[in-house]
């Protein structure tokens, strides 16, 4: 008898609790798309809308905030690999350079805002072995324009390898400030594993904004290594170590966003050369011929013709002229072409008087400089004069 009681009681506990419970789950139901809705939004946001539909107007982002207590470093970019894309994660060679624009150079690397107010500005796009006077001029210029605004404490310049060392020392020699321009690039495209840019990007903001780096001219920075720009020289194809400074050495390194300097250049550069280029649209046309055995005059009568206004000789050894080309090149120094004696050796002096009669003959020695740096220099120094003798003084100052 207890047991026929128990379950019909047993049931109406039951219903009773159900019937109790069933409106509280309704409510919560209810309340259910509040709660959910904020993360699905995002995700309705960056949706592609149908192409009937009006495209729902989007959020503004948030104005980057600027600190105080920070130096303000405005980014230049001009292209090359450090903004190249390849197919791949594993495409290190023949990748498409100058690809990425400055914005998305800087956003890859948040970590800039703890260093520094970073800007950014595309100047030129393109792979550096493409760079011209006219490029040279035109980054000069939005430099020197940037640096004399005082909120600013630095420059970097973003930059293709191959020519990377000729655009810093052209800066070297042209802008008129004493606060730090940085050159950098990377060897490896921003989609390389290992890709070398974003540190390379890092230290290079970190000099730019370092008040230990004031006054000590263009730096070029990869790798962790800083190199003053007369001294420094691509001498690798593909090696993330590829620029040194085979003569001098380096400036000094960046560790951990902080700039180590361990010695001054000493040739005068920046506020101290009488090169400006303010007024300018273009360079005195100035041409390298190369030496080798055997060399014909050919290439160096080529250049007279298309109209060169000085030559660099890019000799052998202690920047020796052969017996086959010496009668043309003495001509066209006496004609008043400025000759400049360089090596292809890659490090060492070229000796004024050792090697040819440079006294007798009007030439030019190049000191320590490559041949692509005597060319920027003869360049820039024909803006002033054609005197060989004053040309030699600037070789041996700048």
């Amino acid at each position: 008898m207890r047991k026929k009681l128990f379950i019909p009681g047993l049931l109406a506990v039951l219903t009773l609790g159900c019937l109790l419970i069933m409106p509280v789950m309704a409510s919560r139901s209810q309340s259910a798309p509040q709660t959910i809705a904020p993360a699905i939004a995002p995700v309705i946001a960056q949706s592609p809308a149908p192409t009937s539909s009006p495209v729902p107007s989007a959020t503004p982002s948030p104005v980057p905030t600027t600190s105080a207590s920070l130096p303000n470093v405005v980014l230049l970019a001009t292209g090359g690999t450090i903004a190249g894309t390849g197919a791949t994660s594993t495409t290190t060679v023949g990748y498409q350079a100058a690809k990425l624009p400055v914005e998305t150079l800087i956003s890859a690397v948040p970590e800039l805002k703890n260093i520094a107010n970073i800007t950014g500005e595309q100047v030129l796009q393109i792979a550096s072995e493409n760079m011209t006077v006219e490029g040279l001029l035109q980054i000069a210029k939005r430099v020197n324009e940037v640096l004399a605004q005082p909120e600013v404490s630095g420059v970097v310049i973003t930059h293709g390898t191959d020519t990377l060392e000729e655009t810093a020392y052209f800066l070297n020699l042209v802008t008129k400030s004493e606060k730090p321009v940085v050159v950098v690039g990377s060897m490896r495209p921003a989609t390389a594993l290992s890709a070398d840019g974003p540190l390379n990007l890092y230290n290079a903001v970190a000099i730019a904004g370092s008040p230990e780096a004031v006054g000590k001219g263009v730096f070029v920075s990869l790798n962790d290594q800083i190199s003053a720009a007369r001294e420094v020289t691509k001498s690798n194809t593909t090696s993330l170590n590829t620029f040194q400074a085979n003569d001098m050495g380096y400036l000094g390194y960046v560790e951990l966003g902080k700039p180590y300097f361990y010695r001054m250049p000493i040739r005068k550069h920046t506020v101290a050369t009488p090169f400006e280029v303010s007024a300018l649209t273009t360079l005195p046309q100035v041409d390298i011929v190369y030496g080798y055995g055997s060399n014909r005059p050919a290439m160096f009568r080529a250049a007279i013709a298309d109209g060169a206004k000085g030559i660099v000789y890019a000799g052998v050894g202690n920047g020796s002229i052969s017996v086959q080309l010496e009668p043309d090149v003495i001509a066209a120094s006496k004609k008043g072409i400025p000759i400049v004696r360089s090596s292809r050796a890659g490090a060492g002096r070229v000796v004024r008087n050792g090697e040819e009669k440079d006294d007798e003959n009007g030439f030019i020695v190049a000191d320590n400089l490559s041949p692509q740096k005597a060319r920027l220099l003869l360049m820039l120094g024909l803006t002033i004069t054609s005197d060989p003798q004053a040309l030699q003084e600037m070789f041996y100052t700048y």
